[in-house]
């Protein structure tokens, strides 16, 4: 018989512990469900809908963020809270301070105007509109590493969504409050891509999201600030020297 065991970080102790699951191949939501049931009732953990709606259950899995109702458990496991979240108890998180960055970034209508909808301009914005507020991409985002105030992927999503809307008649507002920690602070790295559930690709709405800044006379605050190298005309550097003369 095959022995599947899985480790949990536990917060009473910030230390492993090594579960040991019945044969058969199960999810790991089961397998959580099933350890609180018949070995460890302390352990604490969140789920909802148990099909990979609702986003309630996601945690880190050997370093990688995951619906727990959707990831096959494998032996040898590791399963952790999502990152830059205070932790409540095990894999439970606070996810208050996360979803404050949707207000921050005002992601919502600012000014209804009245417009014909098509079928073409429903699908510009459906792959966004999926989003669960799971927190993978939150969670998976370096960028909190070093600034927690940053408006993070699924905020800017969502403010993505709603200034390519044809009934959002002040675009210019959401795109304002996207400036300060926002736009210009990711790396586009594209993890927050990677670990969207749904399939929605961060990266890409906040490449969008410039865009459209620099339509309203934004620009990158550190351009001024990049060094593109001074040459120098035989030791190997390229480009004009405005120092060099001829």
């Amino acid at each position: 018989m095959k022995i599947t065991k899985i480790t949990v970080i536990r917060s009473e102790s910030n230390s492993p512990r090594v579960y040991t699951l019945p044969d058969g191949e199960m999810t790991l939501l089961h397998a959580l469900s099933h350890i609180k049931s018949t070995t460890d009732a302390t352990l604490t953990f969140s789920s909802g809908c148990r099909a990979s709606v609702c986003g309630t259950c996601a945690v880190r899995v050997n370093g990688k963020e995951v619906l727990a109702c959707a990831h096959k458990v494998s032996d040898g496991d590791l399963i952790e809270p999502l990152q830059y979240h205070p932790v409540l108890r095990d894999l439970k998180v606070d996810k208050h301070k996360s979803i404050e960055t949707l207000s921050k970034s005002s992601a919502w209508l600012q000014n209804y105007t009245e417009a014909s909808l098509t079928h073409t301009d429903e699908k510009r914005s459906e792959l966004q509109t999926d989003c669960i507020l799971c927190d993978s991409c939150y969670s998976a985002c370096p960028v909190y590493a070093v600034n927690p105030e940053f408006l993070g992927p699924f905020a800017l999503t969502r403010a993505f969504r709603y200034t390519i809307d044809k009934r959002e008649g002040e675009a210019k507002t959401i795109v304002d409050n996207i400036q300060a920690n926002g736009v210009w602070d990711c790396t586009l790295c594209g993890e927050c891509t990677l670990a969207c559930p749904k399939g929605i690709d961060p990266k890409m709405d906040i490449t969008m999201l410039r865009g459209k800044s620099i339509e309203f006379g934004y620009d990158d605050p550190t351009f001024a600030q990049q060094n593109f190298g001074t040459p120098d005309f035989g030791g190997g550097g390229f480009g004009f020297n405005p120092n060099g003369g001829f």
